[in-house]
């Protein structure tokens, strides 16, 4: 079953804020894209026919991006357990709680358990929320210059989206009379032209930023937000494998939690933390520094037989086709002698608890051998439109 059909595309625009995600890898056009689509649409049909319209399905949900997110997430995990020699039965009922898990694997004559699931980091600020999106966009649609692009800065949000043809007439006239060489010229000394534009609550400022000399984007806004983000979730790590790791119950087999997370704060130390607890430094009268581990992750010390069933957390941060053949998934290996041993596969790097430190060892494969792509794949330029000297067109959103 084709996921996307072959269909001539031409709209090779950036992902819009207000765009859902199974729209914009159906909408953008190029070679990039195409090969995107291509195989996806061949790890599709590597599923048993009962189940590729469901993940069909979701990859093509308008509704909801995290449909679409979990599903490519799925097709990764599933590919990579072909690849690198198992043989997947999917949703096998098993365990004592007699549920579905997504993967049951047999290797060289062993069987374990793989959960495939997608979270991201939810962040609690209304400056990338559903209303700043349509400000930007109609900015975007709205405000050309051949001169500029934008540093958009929200300051306040209001509580409804102000008529923007005030904006348009307002920014348009404010660009019209700059002279890029004297912006070139006060932003090398850090004083780049800025604009603030208030209205119905809301309170953004402009910087303009000349454009690089042959840059033919279109795209006017270049950064977006200069701003903090507040993570209102402790870890989303952490959260995945605590509602996955006793799903199914007692299933006699190794069990690994394959955690895909998005998010603009996901560090190897932050994953390390949620499962095996914050690291502490302390320093006892009479004697050196000394490092323990706080009873804070998943695996707390001194609790030896808590959340044995998982065997193992296999985690990759901010998964997509462009790092697909780049990144190493990470398996996180239990502490608890009550576990099954976790098997290792080739293209996964591994962290092992020794003592209160963290033993890391790199794969054995490059990550893209059990993908059966070229490492540098996907070829080309994603927007190659583009400048290729710098990139005046990133807008924060990952697209």
């Amino acid at each position: 079953m084709t996921v996307y059909g072959g269909w001539r595309r031409t709209d090779a625009s950036r992902q819009g804020a207000m765009e859902t995600q199974a729209g914009f890898l159906d909408r953008i056009a190029g070679s990039y894209w195409d090969q995107v689509r291509e195989v996806i649409n061949v790890w599709c049909s590597h599923l048993p026919l009962e189940h590729q319209k469901g993940i069909r399905s979701r990859l093509m949900d308008r509704n909801v991006d995290a449909n679409v997110h979990s599903a490519l997430w799925e097709l990764y995990v599933h590919e990579s357990l072909l690849g690198s020699g198992c043989s997947v039965e999917i949703e096998p009922t098993m365990g004592t709680r007699a549920r579905k898990p997504d993967f049951l694997v047999s290797r060289d004559g062993e069987q374990f358990v793989v959960e495939a699931i997608w979270t991201a980091e939810r962040i609690d600020d209304a400056r990338h929320g559903r209303l700043a999106a349509q400000l930007r966009d109609a900015v975007e649609k709205n405000v050309e210059s051949a001169d500029f692009v934008l540093s958009m800065m929200i300051n306040t949000v209001g509580r409804t989206l102000p008529p923007q043809k005030g904006l348009k007439a307002e920014l348009s006239q404010w660009l019209s009379g700059l002279a890029p060489g004297q912006v070139a010229a006060r932003e090398a000394r850090q004083r780049s032209p800025r604009y603030t534009w208030r209205e119905a609550g809301w309170s953004i400022t402009f910087s303009a930023i000349p454009r690089r000399r042959g840059s033919r984007s279109g795209r006017i806004i270049a950064i977006y937000p200069g701003v903090s983000m507040f993570r209102i979730d402790g870890s989303p790590v952490l959260g995945a494998v605590e509602k996955k790791g006793a799903r199914y119950g007692e299933l006699g087999l190794p069990y690994i939690v394959a955690v895909g997370v998005a998010g603009a704060f996901v560090e190897d130390q932050d994953i390390q933390a949620s499962l095996y607890g914050s690291t502490i430094d302390r320093a006892d009268a009479g004697a050196g520094p000394t490092l323990t581990l706080a009873a804070d992750g998943y695996w707390k010390p001194g609790r030896d037989d808590e959340h044995s069933l998982v065997s193992g957390v296999l985690t990759v941060d901010n998964p997509a086709p462009g790092t697909w053949t780049k990144k190493s998934p990470t398996l996180w290996l239990s502490p608890r002698a009550g576990s099954f041993p976790a098997p290792v596969l080739p293209t996964w790097s591994t962290a092992r608890l020794v003592g209160n430190q963290v033993d890391h060892r790199p794969a054995a494969a490059a990550p893209h051998t059990a993908l059966g792509l070229a490492q540098d794949w996907p070829v080309g330029d994603p927007f190659p439109r583009a400048p290729a000297a710098v990139d005046d067109t990133a807008d924060g959103t990952g697209h």
